[in-house]
């Protein structure tokens, strides 16, 4: 069975885990109502994905 030979420091644990920290999400703008929305997703305002009106915005 594997099993350390020296025990391992708290700097060198949390050196190994410094890549898990969260990235802000990716945003787009709008190009009808200028808003920033998340990319692949129906901008709420305007009911619009890909220049194409998906969504009644009346209706919501």
């Amino acid at each position: 069975m594997a099993v350390p030979k020296k025990k391992t420091s708290k700097s060198r644990g949390k050196m190994r885990r410094s890549h898990w920290k969260v990235s802000a999400p990716g945003l787009s703008v709008d190009k009808k109502s200028g808003l920033f929305v998340m990319p692949h997703r129906v901008c709420p305002t305007t009911g619009m994905y890909k220049g194409k009106r998906v969504v009644n915005v009346e209706e919501i």
